[in-house]
């Protein structure tokens, strides 16, 4: 029987693919034509005659060159981005809202800030879960290995390590501006000292956990790259 990979993979030399999607290219197509040739074999033919009628499928290998690196090409730029920016950064995302539930249901307790101009007015000012903070440079580490490791840039690394953080950041930027314009009651029950407390403790305060975390392991990475 004969070596099918091999005879694949020296019809479509040349080919321009990265070793891993040329490797993945050959066993396909082998397994295709090593079927054809088992069927030919199982019906009756001799073999030189199944090897031909099983390459008998491929009309023109340039052609069916041509024809893969244009398919690979196109599913790159998506399996790419999944894997440099999308998938890190959800698994970050994901891993620092479990610790946090993880931490409100058994504890320690969260800093309480003490209420800024007391009732009616929005209080507490702040909580901060200062063991929550303490587990997300881990978190961050996690996302900048799994993005550099992708091969991503510096932007999408940078936003994979800080993503558990865009939640909040659309909270104090975009929801609570808007539930203020759309109800008097919240409007008039917001005290602009804690805002700024508010989006200190659960955006500034975490970014930098992740950052601190994620950074050192994306610049040692790149050293050794």
């Amino acid at each position: 029987m004969p070596d099918w990979q091999k005879l694949v993979r020296q019809r479509l030399h040349g080919i321009a693919l990265d070793d891993d999607d040329t490797a993945q290219v050959v066993e396909e197509l082998a397994s295709h034509l090593e079927e054809d040739y088992q069927f030919s074999v199982a019906a009756g033919a001799p073999e030189q005659l199944a090897i031909r009628r099983a390459l008998r499928h491929v009309h023109d290998w340039n052609d069916l060159k041509s024809q893969i690196e244009s398919s690979r090409q196109k599913e790159l730029p998506m399996t790419r981005r999944v894997s440099q920016f999308w998938f890190p950064g959800f698994l970050t995302l994901l891993l620092a809202m479990a610790l946090l539930m993880l931490i409100e249901a058994i504890g320690p307790k969260p800093w309480v800030s003490p209420a800024w101009g007391g009732p009616p007015r929005m209080a507490p000012v702040a909580v901060v879960y200062f063991s929550w903070l303490l587990t997300l440079p881990f978190v961050g580490a996690l996302g900048a290995y799994l993005s550099n490791r992708a091969g991503a840039r510096r932007w999408a690394v940078f936003c994979c390590v800080t993503f558990p953080i865009f939640p909040y950041l659309a909270f104090f930027m975009i929801g609570l501006p808007l539930a203020a314009i759309l109800d008097d009651h919240v409007a008039h029950n917001i005290v602009l000292p804690a805002f700024f407390i508010g989006f200190g403790a659960w955006v500034l305060l975490p970014a930098l956990a992740l950052l601190g975390g994620g950074l050192p392991v994306h610049y040692f990475s790149g050293r050794k790259a």
